[in-house]
């Protein structure tokens, strides 16, 4: 089954991550290619990818005259989606058990971050008959 795991984050929360040292940066980010490794040497890993700010962001909301209708940037927004994984994964405890370790990824000084990562299956369909 199909999961995907969305990390989500505050503006503050970004402000804090762009704060810390090289060394904790590196550490953090050691750890999430070490996770991404292990997915892909398990054969669960199908995909991942940060994503810009939410001053790149725009709601599109059907089209006029051949052209997008959009919202603009919305930074009173609380929370914005910073990223993604999805996996390919035999149930959701194990959907759970990934997202658990990227959560645990280390902040300052090795502590864990424990952000907060939404668990999501893919919806299936099945055809009518």
């Amino acid at each position: 089954m199909k999961y995907i795991l969305l990390m989500s984050g505050t503006k503050a929360g970004t402000e804090h991550y762009h704060a810390w040292s090289q060394k904790d940066i590196q550490a953090h980010m050691d750890v999430l290619h070490k996770i991404n490794k292990d997915l892909t040497d398990s054969g669960e890993f199908v995909a991942t990818q940060g994503l810009s700010g939410p001053s790149e962001a725009k709601v599109v909301r059907g089209e006029k005259n051949g052209v997008p209708v959009t919202d603009g940037i919305f930074p009173e927004s609380k929370e914005f989606l910073l990223g993604y994984w999805i996996v390919d994964v035999a149930n959701a405890d194990r959907a759970y058990a990934i997202a658990a370790r990227i959560a645990s990824a280390p902040g300052p000084g090795g502590v864990p971050t424990n952000m907060p990562i939404e668990v999501r299956r893919f919806a299936s369909y099945e055809p009518q008959k």
